[in-house]
C-alpha cells in the first residue's frame, strides 16, 4: 500500500457508505487522517468513528451538516447516483437529481470547506470523483454522462478560483469500477464484456486502485497537480 502522511489532518468524504467512497475513508484512516464518512444511509457507516448522514440532495441540510464538522482540511466528494434510462426516456426527475445529487452537492459541500479555509489562511485539496462518462457517450447514461461532465467543468473552475488560495481541486476519471453502483449498469456479462473488449489491461478498477489515487491526489506529493482530470481506466481512453 502506497502510503502518505495525514496526521493531523480532517478529511470529509462523501458517499462513504459503499463503494469507492467507504475505500477511501478506511485507506484515508489508515494513513492516520482524523476521517468523516458522510452517507445517506446510517447502517452503512458503522464501520466509522466520525459520521454524517445527511441527503445530499437536500441543500440546506448538506450546508449544516458539513458547517457542524469544522474545521475540515481535506474533501472527497465520492457521492454519486445512477439511473439507466435511454435519451427518449430519461424524465425531468431523474436529470435533475442526478445532477441535485452528482454535480450540484459537490459544489455546495465544496463551497462551506473552501470558505472555511480561506478564513482560517490554511491551504488545502479537493478531489471529485467523475467518471469515464463524462467524456464518452454510455448508452441508457445520459443524466449520469451530463452530471459528470459538468462536474468535471465545476472542477476545472474551483482549480482556477481556490488555487491563489492555496486550495487545489482535481477530479480522478475512473472506468467501470467493481462497485454496488456498477453492478447496477454491468451487471450484464454481454453488456460488460464489450466494455472490457475496449480496455488494454482486460479488467475493470478495483475501488481500492481509486482510493490510493486519491489519497495520492490529497497529499503534498501532489502539490503542483491543480485542474487536473485524471483518468484510471486501464488504457481505454489511448485506444
Amino acid at each position: 500500500m502506497a502510503t502518505h502522511d495525514f496526521m493531523g489532518k480532517r478529511i470529509l468524504v462523501t458517499g462513504a457508505g459503499k463503494g469507492i467512497g467507504r475505500e477511501t475513508v478506511q485507506w484515508l484512516a489508515r494513513c492516520g487522517a482524523q476521517v468523516i464518512a458522510l452517507g445517506r444511509n446510517a447502517a452503512d457507516l458503522t464501520y466509522c468513528d466520525h459520521t454524517l448522514v445527511v441527503d445530499l440532495a437536500d441543500v440546506a441540510a448538506t450546508q449544516a451538516a458539513v458547517a457542524s464538522m469544522l474545521p475540515i482540511d481535506l474533501l472527497v466528494n465520492c457521492a454519486g447516483v445512477v439511473e439507466l434510462e435511454s435519451f427518449l426516456d430519461t424524465s425531468v426527475e431523474t436529470f435533475d437529481h442526478l445532477m441535485a445529487v452528482n454535480t450540484r452537492a459537490p459544489m455546495v459541500v465544496a463551497q462551506v470547506v473552501a470558505r472555511d479555509l480561506i478564513k482560517r489562511g490554511m491551504p488545502g485539496a479537493v478531489v471529485n470523483v467523475s467518471s469515464l462518462a463524462a467524456a464518452v457517450g454510455t448508452r441508457d447514461h445520459l443524466a449520469y454522462c451530463a452530471s459528470k461532465a459538468a462536474l468535471d467543468a465545476m472542477t476545472r473552475v474551483m482549480a482556477v478560483e481556490l488555487g491563489p488560495y492555496g486550495i487545489r481541486v482535481n477530479s480522478v476519471n475512473p472506468v467501470v469500477t467493481l462497485t454496488p453502483m456498477a453492478d447496477k449498469a454491468w451487471s450484464d456479462p454481454v453488456k460488460a464484456a464489450s466494455m472490457l473488449a475496449r480496455i488494454p489491461l482486460g479488467r475493470f478498477v478495483q475501488p481500492s486502485e481509486i482510493a490510493s489515487t486519491i489519497a495520492f491526489l490529497l497529499s503534498d506529493d501532489a502539490g503542483m497537480i491543480n485542474g487536473v482530470t485524471l483518468t484510471v481506466d486501464g488504457g481505454f481512453s489511448a485506444g
